[in-house]
């Protein structure tokens, strides 16, 4: 978890200001659901997205 707040820290909280909490809880939920969990690659992964680990696992 630790190493996910880090990464979340630099990727996105310390690159934007948001007006309101509901902006700031949109962008989280957005980069978490959008970007991190189906694009970002991660190295416990062997360097796939969780998109394509998924799809070696199934096929």
């Amino acid at each position: 978890m630790e190493s996910f707040f880090h990464t979340l820290k630099v990727e996105l909280v310390h690159q934007c200001r948001w007006a309101t909490q509901a902006e700031a809880r949109q962008a989280l939920f957005g980069y978490i659901e959008a970007y991190y969990n189906r694009h970002r690659m991660h190295s416990a992964l062997g360097y796939l997205t969780p998109e394509q680990a998924e799809q070696s696992m199934a096929g």
